[in-house]
C-alpha cells in the first residue's frame, strides 16, 4: 500500500520534507516515496505475437517514455494483486435479446477475477443507476452482484457517456490502487447530457484501465466503434467486438485474465509545460533475449485541475 499520498487521477502527489527519491523497494517492502513529487503508476499488460500473456519479465525489460524523454523506472511490481472494478452494463431497450448472455458473460468475469476484487455495477438506458444497494459501493459477494446485474428492465435509450463519467467517479472512492472498468454496450450515445470531449477528458484525468466490447448490429444507426477503441486505448485497455454473442463469455475471461497478469510501473516525470497540458506515454517491453513484445498502457494523461490547487 502507498502511504501518504494523495490521489488524484492518474498522478499520486505528496508532500513531505525535500529528500532524496528512493529506489524501488525490494518487493517484500511497501513503497513510499519521500520527495515533493509525482509519482506516475501505470497499469500494464504485455503480450506475445500471438496475443498470450507474458509473464516473469523484470523492471530491466521495460522502457518509459513521457513525451519523448526516457524516464526512470522507480516502482515496479508484477504481483496478482486486487482491483477496484466496475461492470458497466448496456440496459437498453434494443439489448433485451443480449441480456442473459451479458449478464452470464459478467458472472463468468466475477468468478475468474481475483477474490479480493471490490467489484460495483452501473446500469445505463436513458438515465445512469447503480445496481448494488445505496449501502453498499462496492462488494466482492457474488450473490448481491448477481441480483445487482439483473436489476431493472432493458428499455429506452443509451446514455453511454453519462455512464463512463459516473463509472469513473465512482471508481474514486474506491480503495485498491488499481482500478478497471469494463463497458458493455450494443449502441452508441443517444441521451447522454455529457459530450465525448468530456467523457475523454475524464479518461485522461483517471487512472483507470478501460476495457468495451461493443456488441453492435450492422444496421445499428447509433454504433460508435470509434469512441470504444479510442478509450480503451487511451486507457491502455482493449476493445473487442465480437461477430457473435456467444463469443462475449470467452472475452469476459480473457479480460480477467490480462487484469491479473498485468504490470505496474512508476516514475517521478521531470516536470515540464503547464499542469493541465497532455503528456503523452510511450511503453516498450522485450524478452531477456531481444524479442519485442506487445504492450498496452496508458497512451497520455493530464493532470486534474485541481492537482494545481492541492500543490500549492
Amino acid at each position: 500500500m502507498l502511504k501518504n499520498i494523495f490521489i488524484l487521477g492518474l498522478v499520486l502527489a505528496v508532500r513531505t520534507p525535500p529528500a532524496q527519491v528512493p529506489a524501488a523497494a525490494a518487493p517484500a517492502q511497501p513503497f513510499t516515496l519521500r520527495a515533493t513529487a509525482e509519482l506516475v503508476l501505470l497499469d500494464v499488460s504485455v503480450k506475445s505475437a500471438t496475443g498470450e500473456p507474458v509473464s516473469g519479465l523484470g523492471k530491466s525489460d521495460f522502457m518509459v517514455y513521457e513525451n519523448g524523454k526516457l524516464q526512470t523506472i522507480s516502482h515496479f511490481g508484477n504481483e496478482d494483486v486486487p482491483v477496484t472494478a466496475g461492470l458497466v452494463i448496456d440496459t437498453s431497450g434494443s439489448m433485451r435479446p443480449k441480456r442473459a448472455e451479458v449478464v452470464t458473460a459478467a458472472l463468468v468475469f466475477i468468478g475468474a477475477s481475483n477474490p479480493r476484487d471490490e467489484i460495483f455495477v452501473v446500469h445505463f438506458s436513458d438515465h445512469v443507476s447503480l445496481g448494488l444497494p445505496a449501502d453498499t459501493p462496492f462488494t466482492g459477494n457474488i450473490d448481491l452482484l448477481r441480483a445487482a446485474l439483473w436489476r431493472g428492465t432493458p428499455e429506452g435509450r443509451t446514455a453511454l457517456n453519462d455512464a463512463v463519467v459516473i463509472a469513473l467517479e465512482h471508481l474514486e472512492q474506491g480503495r485498491r490502487d488499481r482500478r478497471t472498468l469494463v463497458l458493455v454496450s450494443d449502441g452508441g450515445d443517444n441521451s447522454s447530457l455529457r459530450a465525448a470531449g468530456e467523457v475523454m477528458r475524464k479518461v485522461l484525468e483517471s487512472r483507470a484501465t478501460i476495457y468495451a466490447i461493443g456488441l453492435f448490429d450492422q444496421d445499428e444507426p447509433d454504433r460508435n466503434p470509434a469512441l470504444l477503441r479510442r478509450i480503451a486505448r487511451v486507457s491502455g485497455g482493449e476493445a473487442y467486438f465480437p461477430k457473435e454473442l456467444s463469443e462475449v463469455t470467452g472475452i469476459s475471461v480473457q479480460i480477467a485474465a490480462d487484469i491479473r497478469t498485468r504490470y505496474t510501473i512508476g516514475y517521478v516525470p521531470v516536470r515540464h509545460g503547464e499542469l493541465g497540458a497532455l503528456r503523452k506515454i510511450a511503453v516498450t517491453a522485450s524478452t531477456p533475449n531481444g524479442h519485442k513484445l506487445v504492450v498496452h498502457t496508458r497512451t497520455a494523461y493530464v493532470l486534474p485541475s485541481t492537482h494545481s490547487a492541492a500543490s500549492q
